[in-house]
């Protein structure tokens, strides 16, 4: 006779307690993407507020090693008629900082300036300000992924990239950076200065991001190129408000 054993039932009722919490404990345990800090430094080598600002930035990208913090210096032109020419500066950061300018509804722009995640804008030289930004910005989850994947050509880099954002004013920024360098400025208003330098845009490429969220760009870079002294920042941005959703560097 084939005999069938029943479970007693207070066995039953404690497995399922048992299923139930583990499945509660596993959806409480799924933790948000941590949030990040892109910090974009509007300066020049022609001012002379800038490298209190310049060199609070190299600080800032030293000690918080731990956190996504992403620094990008722009350096821009419209102080080269001032009596020194800066060699990073270019039109095209001026526009950005001019359109930062439109979305946050900050005029006149000036130098230096500081954007933190294309929300708010700050004095670049003002520590302790920032310092309570990052704080906050730290804290705020982010749900767009982004991974960029390099491989270096002669001059150039393709850059794959795959992204979850949907946004239809969604924009991938690449952004080629020179980790540091220094200046003997010989005139203007910090002649006599050798002044430093720390992740340097070198140069912005825009593109939309392609179906599905998969795509790859070329960028244009200097035969100096390395993987050592430069990298590859890409970050997503809206174009309808100037917030940025998510960021990463390049690996290759």
């Amino acid at each position: 006779m084939k005999i069938i054993k029943l479970v007693p039932v207070y066995i039953m009722l404690a497995l399922g307690f048992s299923i139930t919490a583990f499945a509660q404990n596993n959806n409480a345990a799924k933790p948000a993407k941590k949030g990040f800090a892109v910090l974009e430094l509007f300066t020049s080598e022609g001012c002379s507020s800038c490298p209190p600002a310049d060199e609070l930035m190299g600080k800032i990208q030293e000690e918080y090693k731990a956190n996504d913090v992403y620094v990008l210096s722009y350096h821009v032109d419209y102080w080269d008629n001032q009596g020194w020419k800066d060699v990073f500066a270019s039109p095209d950061y001026t526009k950005r900082q001019y359109q930062y300018g439109e979305w946050l509804g900050v005029q006149p722009i000036y130098t230096p300036q500081l954007i933190i995640n294309g929300k708010a804008q700050y004095i670049g030289s003002q520590a302790a300000d920032i310092r309570a930004a990052l704080k906050k910005a730290f804290v705020t989850p982010t749900a767009i992924s982004l991974s960029l994947n390099g491989v270096k050509a002669k001059n150039s880099v393709v850059i794959n990239y795959t992204t979850n954002s949907t946004s239809k004013n969604a924009r991938l920024h690449i952004a080629v950076v020179q980790k540091s360098a220094k200046s003997n400025v010989k005139r203007g208003e910090n002649s006599g200065r050798v002044l430093s330098h720390y992740q340097i845009v070198r140069h912005l490429h825009t593109t939309t991001i392609g179906k599905g969220g998969k795509g790859s760009v070329t960028v244009q870079v200097a035969s100096a190129f390395n993987t050592i002294d430069y990298e590859i920042v890409g970050f997503i941005q809206d174009i309808a408000t100037g917030s940025i959703l998510g960021v990463t560097t390049a690996g290759f």
